[in-house]
């Protein structure tokens, strides 16, 4: 079977925040609300670094509010990274003044794009998905941030297991905000054809990384053939930079 090796990405870019310690979340909260600091270097960082692989996979990108000078981040971080498809997934507002998306940016043009809110005690968290080459068999991508309550968690996996279901050509990648052994990941292992990760990758905090909260998980009969973190800016994640392979039968 023929292989095409592709470079994903997954980051949590923190809408183009600087944090760099605990006592940020606090001195620099002001960063979360308005147009302040390098929001727009951080970005074009995170775009050099976006420009080395072929589909991203973004959360906490700002749709256009307040904090980040109303720029659609995923729009900017396409166009400065040279990606041809992308498209993004608004997910919470607060007052117009901050806002929180998943975002997506791609070499290949996908198929379809779906936008799906995710359930949990407190709205605005979502899950975007692309296909790329036929529905059947084809390669799909999602991308999800969520919760940090594990009943929420619980919840929003079993919805991203009936979404998945036994799709054979898969990634699920985001912030999950959870380890990958834990309980109610279990669920989305048995489910779908997910396998827990080969390699745990901490990427949180990113000035010293302790946790792995940030995955990529795929199918079996994609490999994966490289993983290390590295940063996305002065996110308080660092991104899971990922090469795979995958059948040229997917992608057709």
């Amino acid at each position: 079977m023929d292989n095409r090796r592709l470079r994903l990405l997954s980051a949590n870019i923190q809408a183009g925040s600087s944090t760099r310690g605990y006592g940020d979340y606090v001195a620099r909260s002001w960063s979360h609300v308005l147009p302040a600091g390098n929001k727009r270097g951080a970005l074009d960082t995170i775009a050099e670094l976006a420009g080395r692989h072929d589909i991203v996979g973004l959360q906490e990108a700002d749709p256009g509010s307040l904090r980040s000078g109303f720029t659609n981040q995923t729009h900017y971080l396409a166009e400065r990274a040279g990606f041809a498809y992308w498209s993004h997934q608004p997910n919470r507002s607060v007052a117009g003044v901050a806002s929180s998306a998943n975002g997506l940016l791609s070499r290949l043009e996908p198929r379809r794009v779906e936008d799906h809110p995710l359930p949990g005690r407190v709205k605005g968290r979502g899950v975007l998905t692309a296909v790329f080459g036929n529905a059947g068999n084809g390669l799909t991508v999602a991308i999800a941030h969520l919760s940090l309550g594990n009943q929420s968690r619980r919840s929003q996996l079993d919805f991203i297991a009936d979404l998945l279901g036994n799709r054979p050509n898969a990634v699920l990648m985001g912030d999950f905000n959870c380890d990958p052994d834990c309980a109610e990941m279990q669920t989305l292992y048995r489910r779908t054809r997910l396998q827990p990760p080969v390699q745990r990758v901490p990427t949180f905090p990113s000035w010293r990384p302790q946790r792995a909260i940030d995955h990529m998980l795929v199918t079996p009969e994609l490999t994966i053939a490289g993983m290390q973190a590295l940063p996305a800016a002065q996110s308080d994640h660092l991104a899971l930079s990922v090469e795979m392979d995958i059948p040229e039968a997917a992608l057709r």
